[in-house]
This record gives structure tokens, C-alpha cells and sequence, in this order.
């Protein structure tokens, strides 16, 4: 099966896209939907996220305080890279585990592996998929975006970009961009397109 790496910088439009391959009956593993699974109440990375953070960061439900949590790893580079250290190893254990079980029980051409952080992670990224598909907008849509959607201060998102890889970075290494700053139609249009692109690229390796 082919393995399309989906990236991009927050506000960029990850989730729309990846909406519409599910559109197109194409299966989707979630890096993002991984991570909730492993930080659930309960779970071994959130007691020992809780271990190294202090109890803040969990709710009265023993639940994980985002919020509370975003904003210390975001004022402090090395505690987000405590927090990456304690949740990517699993995040990728649990994406190799979860396309394995794809391939034997879906007879897709191809996949779609949503990974936000895809440059910024080292090579395990990389190794899981076989081509990268990059989702554009300007910087100052995606400020606009994120301001609309989380209500975070200008300042609070800057920031977020700033400790993500360069829009000129991601492009300069995607296979495939979708420009996400035009109306919805042209995105489905330029989805559609690519997914045809797929399903040839798939078929030339069998």
C-alpha cells in the first residue's frame, strides 16, 4: 500500500484535507488522533507526562488539561522536548502498528498518514510513508485561522510557527503541495486530483 505522508503548519488546513480523502473512501491513520489515544485517562504516557509536569496539567477527572499543558511547553523549549521525548517513540510505535493491521485488512491503493510534525520529528517520520504531500497557506492565514479557532493571542501563535519548521522549509521537501488559502470547491478540486495521481502511482508499483 502506498503511504502518503500529509503535513503542514498549524492553521494550514490539515484536518480539511484529510477530511476529504475520507471522502474518497480512503483510509487516514491520525498522528494527532494517536496522541489522544495515548495521553486518554489512564493511559501510561499520561502518568508519566503527569510525572515530569506536576499535577496542573491534569483536570479534576483525571483527565489532561491541554490547555494547561500547551502553555507550558510553549514558554519553554526544553519542556516540550521532555514532552516529545515521552510521546513520539509511542506515536510512531502505535502508526507502524496501526498501518500493519491496514495493509492486511484493507485492500486500498493507497493511505493517507496525517503528520503535523513530519520535518520536525527525526527520520522515524520520514521511514513511515513513501511520498509527502504538504498543506500551504500564507503565515498570515494561518495566524488568522488559529486566532479564529483556539482564541490564542498573536503573540501565542507566533510563537507555535516560530517552533515549527519554515513554510519554505516544507516546501522545498514536498512531492505534492495543496495551496489551503483558496475557497473550498478548488480545494476538493486539487484533492481529487492528487487522488487520481495516487491511485496511478500505486497501480505503476504493483
Amino acid at each position: 500500500m502506498l503511504k502518503i505522508g500529509l503535513t503542514g503548519g498549524i492553521g494550514c488546513g490539515k484536518s480539511t484535507v484529510t477530511q476529504i480523502f475520507t471522502q474518497l473512501e480512503v483510509p487516514v491513520i491520525d498522528a494527532d488522533e494517536v496522541a489522544r489515544r495515548l495521553v486518554a485517562t489512564g493511559q501510561p504516557a499520561l502518568l508519566e507526562i503527569q510525572q515530569v509536569f506536576g499535577t496542573s496539567i491534569v483536570n479534576h477527572d483525571e483527565s489532561l488539561n491541554r490547555t494547561a499543558l500547551r502553555e507550558i511547553i510553549f514558554s519553554d523549549p526544553t519542556a516540550k522536548q521532555q514532552l516529545e521525548a515521552i510521546l513520539h517513540p509511542l506515536i510512531y510505535q502505535t502508526i507502524n502498528a496501526d498501518l500493519n493491521q491496514l495493509t492486511r485488512q484493507n485492500s486500498a491503493a493507497y493511505c493517507i498518514v496525517c503528520l503535523p510534525l513530519l520535518f520536525e520529528t527525526d527520520n522515524a517520520a520520514k521511514q513511515v510513508v513513501d511520498r509527502i504531500l504538504v498543506i500551504d497557506c500564507p503565515v498570515e492565514e494561518q495566524i488568522a485561522r488559529i486566532k479564529k479557532r483556539d482564541h490564542l493571542t498573536t503573540k501565542r501563535i507566533q510563537s507555535i510557527i516560530d517552533s515549527q519548521v519554515s513554510r519554505a522549509f516544507r516546501l522545498s521537501r514536498a512531492d505534492d503541495v495543496i495551496d489551503n488559502s483558496k475557497p473550498y470547491a478548488g480545494l476538493a478540486e486539487s484533492v481529487k486530483k492528487l487522488h487520481n495521481l495516487y491511485l496511478s502511482i500505486s497501480e505503476a508499483r504493483i
